[in-house]
C-alpha cells in the first residue's frame, strides 16, 4: 500500500492565521511566523517519500511543487473529512502548527496506515498534529469536538469505534501562544520558524 502526504492549511495572511499570537505579536509578525512554519512543513513533506503530496489549502499559496486541493466543510471536522475524501486514498495529513516536523515522523505516520491502521500524532495541548486513515472514512470525524483539550482522544476513540488500530506517533507541541512559539523554536533551531520568530523584536514581550 502506497501513502500520500497531506498538509491541511489556511494561507498566512494578516488577521487570519495566529491570531493567538496577538499580543505580542503584530498580525503582520504572526503571519510571518505562519508563513515560516508552513515553509518549514512543507519541506519535511518534500523530504519524505511519497508518491503523491498534497497542500489542502484554504486561500492562495505559492505551493513549491505540491499538488494543491481547495478545503472544503464549514468547520474543521468536516473539512478533514472532506480532505481524505479528495484525496481518495490511503494517507498521512498533518497540520501547519508543528514546524519541528520531521521527514522520520512522516514516515513513521505513512508506515502505521500502510499496515492497514489509523495513525494519530497527538498534541500536547490535547489536540493532534496528525491523523492518518488506510481509506477515507468521514464516519472519522463525525462527533469529534475540534480545538479542545479533549479532541484528540475523542478522534482516539472515533478511530478505534471503525475497527481501526491506533498507532500512536510521538506528542509535538503545535504553536498556538507565544510561549508555544518559544518552546518550540528552542527546540527546533534550525528551522525557518527559529530563525524568524528571532528576527522579531519580541524580547520584551510577555
Amino acid at each position: 500500500m502506497t501513502v500520500a502526504l497531506a498538509v491541511i492549511a489556511k494561507a498566512p495572511q494578516p488577521g487570519r492565521v495566529k491570531t493567538r499570537l496577538c499580543p505580542p505579536c503584530t498580525p503582520l509578525q504572526a503571519a510571518a511566523l505562519a508563513r515560516a512554519a508552513l515553509a518549514d512543513t512543507l519541506a519535511a513533506v518534500r523530504a519524505t517519500p511519497a508518491p503523491r503530496r498534497v497542500l489542502v489549502l484554504d486561500g492562495v499559496w505559492a505551493a513549491g511543487g505540491l499538488e494543491v486541493v481547495a478545503q472544503r466543510g464549514d468547520g474543521l471536522a468536516e473539512r478533514l473529512a472532506s480532505a481524505f475524501a479528495d484525496l481518495g486514498e490511503p494517507a498521512f495529513l498533518v497540520g501547519m502548527d508543528t514546524p519541528q516536523l520531521t521527514p522520520a515522523l512522516l514516515s513513521a505516520g505513512q508506515a502505521a496506515v500502510a499496515a492497514g491502521r489509523a495513525a494519530l500524532g497527538p498534541a500536547v495541548d490535547g489536540g493532534y498534529w496528525g491523523i492518518g486513515l488506510p481509506a477515507p472514512d468521514p464516519r472519522a470525524f463525525a462527533g469529534v469536538p475540534m480545538s479542545t483539550g479533549a479532541t484528540g482522544a475523542a478522534q482516539h476513540a472515533a478511530l478505534e469505534r471503525l475497527g481501526l488500530d491506533v498507532a500512536a506517533l510521538p506528542a509535538l507541541r503545535d504553536v498556538d501562544t507565544i510561549a508555544d512559539a518559544r518552546a518550540v523554536a528552542a527546540g527546533a533551531p534550525g528551522t525557518r520558524f527559529a530563525a524568524r520568530l528571532a528576527a522579531l523584536d519580541l524580547r520584551e514581550a510577555a
